[in-house]
């Protein structure tokens, strides 16, 4: 039995890492403050595991609990961690990039990487100035996503489980997914015409590194009067320049 304020031991190994990682990924959709048993619930672990992993987090900074209502919030370390990884990864010097991009093509423009089976938008028009929150998106529905599968890191998993229809122009059958990776990576770019949303309609490149894979995926997006298809070479003309020049920005601090 532990001393009075002191924190029972955490489970051991990989699976306590897992576990604690699955607590952290709770938080992915910046919802409200969790309960343990919200977390429990959410991650399949009983609710004292779930609350013990939790008080290790709080112990060590990843998470906050408020004392008043005893739910749990991100905590201090993951912001400083998400800051360093930012600028390490050289983001912050991505965002005049597209912002020259947006006005050269009248589209809003993004930055991406994969998350899993997401492609979630870390710089861009997308990302909100309240929250400093982009969207994530399924990778199958989005030219951003579509890109990232196209040109894979040899760490990345393959797709798994079902594809969900969002729109009747969704791709859901794996065999017209595949097919279109494979013409996504003859033509070096790809295209979302309502997949994701209904009138929108995305124009996406690679970010490539030396492997080749897509360290991140580039894309403009607007409505299809905005980005016509007469208008779409120019458009890839001009993303085509950023991700040159996000290639080189976005280089490892050592590389550059």
């Amino acid at each position: 039995m532990p001393a009075p304020g002191t924190l029972p031991a955490p489970p051991s190994g990989a699976q306590a890492v897992h576990r604690a990682l699955g607590l952290l990924n709770c938080f992915h959709d910046n919802g409200p403050d969790l309960s343990a048993s919200e977390l429990a619930r959410r991650t399949g672990l009983s609710v004292s595991t779930a609350h013990r992993l939790a008080r290790t987090l709080v112990a060590t900074g990843f998470l906050d609990q408020d004392e008043r209502t005893a739910r749990y919030r991100l905590g201090p370390a993951v912001a400083e961690l998400g800051q360093l990884t930012f600028h390490q990864r050289g983001l912050h010097l991505a965002g005049p990039e597209l912002d020259r991009l947006a006005a050269r093509t009248g589209a809003t423009a993004d930055l991406a990487i994969r998350s899993g089976p997401h492609a979630v938008i870390l710089v861009g028009g997308s990302v909100l100035p309240s929250t400093g929150l982009g969207l994530r998106r399924p990778l199958h529905s989005t030219a951003l996503g579509k890109v990232l599968l196209a040109w894979p890191s040899p760490a990345d998993p393959p797709l798994d489980g079902p594809l969900d229809a969002y729109t009747p122009h969704t791709l859901t059958d794996p065999a017209a997914l595949d097919a279109e990776l494979a013409r996504t990576r003859e033509r070096g770019y790809a295209l979302n015409d309502g997949e994701s949303a209904p009138g929108v309609r995305t124009l996406a490149v690679p970010v490539l590194d030396r492997t080749p894979s897509a360290r991140f995926a580039l894309a403009v997006r607007a409505t299809p009067a905005r980005l016509p298809d007469e208008e779409l070479p120019r458009a890839l003309v001009h993303a085509r320049a950023c991700a040159a020049a996000l290639t080189v920005l976005l280089l490892p601090p050592d590389q550059r």
